[in-house]
């Protein structure tokens, strides 16, 4: 194993109703004004945002609230809660949502306490040295942002899907409570699966070292997500699937399971930020579109491991045995594998591919994915 450092300095609180107690939570941090931040109203209809008002009322805490955040989070609307932040002297940011929402927060948090533009941060024109504490109550089980640094944000004025991330954006306290996911829609359950999944096999396909504990970790959230995903689209109420499914999703990427690997990129992320900037379809929806084509576009750098992935996940033997098998298991529950379902033209794969180079270029990927290469990679889906 490659020598690493392993820290994560989130709390999770797992359970039924641990979100009747987030505002206790918080107030024994210290927290008295916060900013409130959550999507498009959702959260209203279920009762949820009742039941944490009402927790932070009786904790005492003051609150501001942004809502609006959408599943690809704007910059434009970070920079709003940035300045209610500022102009109210809040001390924390909670986010109650899914992932962008989580996201949104953990970039108010940064931006609250710059004095610059907080789209620096995110095109690595300033690093983050503090930022506000985050708290975060999830209602979707996809992206990690419960435990992890990470933010992924759209500048809605330059059509850039880029990310930030810092062990000072961890949130502090998470609340997973498995019956807060239940009215998740079978696509977005579908859209989550691919990306839980694509958070895992990024590294383990382009890590230099791939210990066999690292490897089996990935394995096993992979097949734990397939496993729960089947069963959530006949059952939804079935709160044990749910439970693992989302335990997986956190597990997916909280650093645990690239620890030890050497390395690794996001090539499939970086891809797909250029098709969700441009054409506004779901993070999930895109990467279950760009990981096939990758794989195949892939596959000879790193066969052993191809052909593992066929024989532990599908029990299969080739690598291209692999790949369908995955392939056909995304079409299978419902998420797209060819840019047609997603209703992208392929006229555009030139304009996407210079869109995701520029993430290429920033992440230290760039002369392994020029444009003509994610152009190729792209006309495999």
């Amino acid at each position: 194993m490659t020598p690493f450092t392993y820290y994560n300095p989130t709390r999770i609180e797992f359970g039924r109703d641990k979100e009747n107690n987030i505002g206790k939570m918080i107030a024994e941090q210290g927290v008295e004004r916060l900013l409130l931040v959550y999507g498009t109203g959702s959260i209203k209809k279920n009762g949820l945002y009742d039941r944490v008002i009402k927790s932070l009322k009786t904790a005492g805490i003051a609150y501001e609230e942004l809502d609006g955040v959408v599943s690809n989070p704007l910059l434009s609307r970070v920079q709003d809660g940035i300045d209610l932040v500022k102009s109210h002297g809040l001390q924390a940011v909670l986010g109650v949502g899914g992932g962008s929402v989580v996201d949104s927060a953990k970039a108010i948090a940064a931006g609250a306490l710059y004095e610059g533009e907080v789209w620096d941060f995110f095109i690595n024109k300033a690093p983050i040295t503090e930022a506000l504490p985050v708290y975060a109550v999830m209602t979707l089980a996809a992206t990690a942002s419960e435990m992890n640094g990470n933010s992924v944000v759209m500048n809605d004025a330059t059509k850039q899907k880029y990310s930030i991330a810092s062990v000072l954006l961890n949130p502090k306290i998470s609340i997973i409570n498995p019956d807060l996911m239940a009215t998740v829609t079978n696509a977005y359950l579908a859209y989550s699966a691919a990306d839980i999944i694509a958070h895992t096999i990024e590294v383990y396909f382009t890590a230099t070292d791939h210990p066999n504990f690292q490897s089996r970790l990935v394995e096993s959230i992979i097949k734990t997500v397939i496993e729960t995903t089947e069963i959530l689209l006949k059952n939804p109420l079935d709160y044990d699937a749910r439970g693992e499914f989302a335990w997986a999703s956190t597990q997916a990427l909280n650093g645990l399971t690239g620890s030890g690997t050497g390395g690794g990129s996001f090539p499939n992320h970086m891809i797909e930020h250029a098709l969700s900037a441009l054409f506004n379809i779901a993070h999930g929806a895109g990467l279950s579109i760009v990981i096939p084509a990758w794989m195949k576009w892939y596959k000879d750098k790193n066969r052993p491991q191809f052909e593992r992935f066929a024989k532990e996940v599908f029990g299969l033997h080739t690598a291209e045995e692999g790949i369908s098998a995955l392939e056909n298991w995304f079409s299978s529950i419902g998420t797209p594998v060819t840019l047609e379902e997603a209703h992208i033209p392929r006229d555009r794969i030139d304009e996407i591919a210079e869109n995701a180079h520029g993430l290429a270029v920033l992440w230290g990927m760039g002369e392994e994915y020029p444009s003509e290469t994610i152009a190729r990679i792209l006309q495999n889906g």
